[in-house]
């Protein structure tokens, strides 16, 4: 198993590029719609942030945006976008206590093996009243299902790493409830991919679109419980 450092130095080659059209696209603009009421007008920092590919959106909403990550090679393309990032990681953030009025992170904490200290950096990072929304992957959704039968595909250049080479974690929303410092209160979830076996649906003519439509209308119903990624809103007490 690789460390998440090199995997994600790794992935960083080819990272971008089918993120504008179709299941990734989705992915990406249904997590800035998760969070976009509590980073408009704010300063917000991304713990995770990658290429930059939704700190670039959030940036465009928040009065400052700052981002974070591990990877050399990832922070690479997020400084070619112009963005104020710095390397560090989820479990040691290099900023004051109290700096910002909400933390984010999408598809990283997944990865994060120490969990609980990761999200008590991001509660320590926020202000008091301001809110923490994070993602994780669901073991409750059929996304979880389907990755427990099939075997993940290569990802990278030329198939250089796979997605079995990294930790990753799947969790239900009491696992994640006992990852919370003292400091976050949970106060709602978001539920992205509910109803999709497979991503390849949303990147199919004519149905991809009308595909997107349903899951964004299923994210509004009970059935967000079952999204295979949940983003939990906590609130700094």
């Amino acid at each position: 198993m690789r460390d998440n450092k090199s995997y994600y130095d790794t992935f960083s080659e080819t990272y971008d590029a089918p993120r504008d059209h179709g299941y990734h696209r989705y992915l990406d603009e249904a997590e800035v719609d998760a969070v976009r009421a509590w980073v408009t007008g704010k300063e917000v920092l991304e713990v995770g942030c990658g290429t930059g590919l939704i700190l670039e959106r959030l940036a465009q909403l928040a009065d400052r945006a700052v981002g974070v990550d591990l990877s050399p090679g990832m922070l690479e393309h997020a400084r070619g976008r112009g963005l104020d990032v710095h390397e560090a990681s989820a479990t040691e953030l290099p900023f004051e206590d109290e700096s910002f009025d909400a933390a984010v992170s999408f598809k990283v904490l997944a990865h994060v093996e120490q969990i609980a200290v990761a999200m008590g950096e991001m509660g320590r990072v926020v202000r008091p009243g301001g809110r923490v929304m994070a993602e994780f992957y669901n073991r409750r959704s059929m996304r979880a299902l389907v990755k427990s039968v099939v075997s993940p595909g290569s990802i990278g250049k030329d198939g250089a790493i796979d997605e079995s080479d990294v930790y990753t974690r799947f969790d239900t929303i009491a696992d994640i409830e006992a990852y919370l410092p003292d400091n976050l209160k949970l106060v709602g979830v978001d539920g992205i991919r509910v109803l999709s076996p497979a991503a390849l649906l949303f990147n199919l003519p004519l149905l991809g679109p009308l595909w997107t439509g349903v899951e964004r209308l299923a994210s509004k119903t009970p059935l967000k419980h079952l999204g295979g990624f949940l983003v939990v809103h906590c609130e700094r007490v």
